[in-house]
């Protein structure tokens, strides 16, 4: 029996709905592997046990019959995972399938104190983080002197790891900084605390998935942001600090790529963006701050108003070749219901020259966006129950992006509840 595996992934700046994708998708797992990121992004996810903000818990939660990791490439804070649990406990959910790959990295209270300042010392080239500590983390990770969260249980190794991890990051935040210095004794007490609180969701991931993959089980794969976002491939440095494309939920989750046989790429139908960096189709304007009303559009981590433009084909084609995306999940279509008219991007102008492909960062900076403005359908679509039952202008406004973006639909959202999705 061969192994289904699906790859969720963000065609856009993030929060595109991947967890209202992977919260639909996990109701007939039997394996959810968040494989990248941290708490520093929320996937809102609304079912019938209620509205969540899920963080560092992955969406396949609700499935009592799923298996939720959080996989080795993830990086966990471990008091914000036990206050994300206890929060999802409270509404009823079930949690004891929720466990943590023994490898994963953990984010201590220093890289939150590093990721403020040295953000702040980044002038122009900040990225305008949401302070919850990724990048030091995934810095001392890379570093060879991150703590894992198989250390938490290992008071010895603790003390010794940190010991030389403190040398460098307090003379950092104390003689650059001007702030003051961790205490080794208080955080190898807290880090122990930690293991011993999340003691028996700690696993070894690698037999996990052996046992999954031999069993033709249904696996879903969950990353954070988008590819746009990406260390390597997004508009660097206004990045994050992983990979959150096709390829790194193959590296992250422990999972060989040749099993991989599904790739869903997520976009709304419009734009968005959280923070620093080139976004050509950005309204600036009142219409601007009427799309951001109408969506919703604050962020689910910190309510951070959100950037907001048009549908960018030029961005999500890119993201979806890079992926080798399947399907293409167009989210939250009923926002653009009253609208007349609704540009797309279709290409860029950059000193006179038409460009159709994405440019380095810093020409993607400077180019203006080339518009194919489509009829609008200015219908209500949130009742709607099929692709078929929608406005003719909607499904053609559809069929054009995915005619644009060379992948056909998977599914269309239609509100934000997981019934609210209309699958191709």
């Amino acid at each position: 029996m061969t192994a289904s595996v699906t790859v969720v992934v963000g065609t856009q700046w993030g929060d595109e709905g991947k967890g209202k994708i992977v919260d639909l998708l996990s109701t007939e797992a039997n394996m959810c592997v968040r494989f990248q990121g941290g708490g520093n992004a929320g996937h809102t996810v609304i079912n019938e046990y209620g509205t969540f903000k899920l963080h560092l818990v992955p969406s396949g939660v609700f499935n009592p019959q799923c298996l939720s990791i959080l996989g080795t490439g993830t990086v966990i804070d471990p008091p914000a995972m036990l206050e994300e649990l206890q929060e999802i406990a409270s509404q009823g959910v079930n949690i004891d399938n929720v466990k943590i790959s023994d490898r994963a990295h953990v984010v201590m209270p220093y890289h939150k104190v590093l990721d403020k300042v040295e953000d702040q010392a980044r002038g122009a080239y900040r990225v305008d983080t949401t302070g919850r500590g990724i990048g030091p983390a995934y810095t001392d990770k890379v570093g060879r002197i991150g703590i894992r969260i198989s250390d938490l249980q290992h008071e010895q190794v603790l003390r010794d790891k940190l010991a030389i991890i403190l040398r460098r990051h307090n003379a950092v935040l104390t003689n650059v900084y001007g702030e003051q210095p961790f205490d080794l004794e208080q955080l190898v007490a807290e880090a122990l605390t930690w293991g011993e609180q999340l003691k028996a969701r700690i696993v070894d991931t690698v037999p996990l998935m052996r046992a999954a993959l031999h069993d033709g089980k249904r696996i879903m794969l969950e990353g954070q942001l988008s590819v746009m976002k990406d260390i390597d491939w997004g508009s660097y440095p206004f990045v994050t600090s992983s990979s959150p494309s096709a390829g790194g939920a193959a590296v992250g989750a422990g999972i060989p790529p040749c099993y991989i046989n599904r790739v869903i790429g997520v976009a709304k139908a419009y734009s968005s963006q959280v923070g620093t960096g080139p976004m050509p189709t950005e309204l600036l304007d009142e219409l601007g701050a009427h799309l951001r009303e109408l969506g919703g559009e604050f962020g689910a981590t910190t309510g951070r108003s959100r950037r907001i433009g048009w549908f960018d084909s030029v961005v999500t084609r890119y993201v979806t070749e890079l992926n080798g995306c399947t399907g293409l999940a167009i989210t939250k279509l009923d926002v653009l219901d009253t609208f007349a008219e609704i540009p797309v991007c279709t290409g860029y102008r950059y000193r006179g020259e038409l460009i159709t492909d994405l440019p380095d960062p810093l020409i993607h900076e400077a180019c203006e966006p080339v518009y194919e403005v489509l009829p609008g359908w200015q219908q209500q679509t949130s009742s709607i129950q099929s692709l078929t039952g929608l406005p003719y202008n909607a499904r053609a406004y559809l069929d054009r992006l995915a005619e644009l973006t060379g992948v056909p639909l998977h599914s269309v959202g239609v509100g934000p509840h997981r019934n609210q999705t209309l699958l191709a």
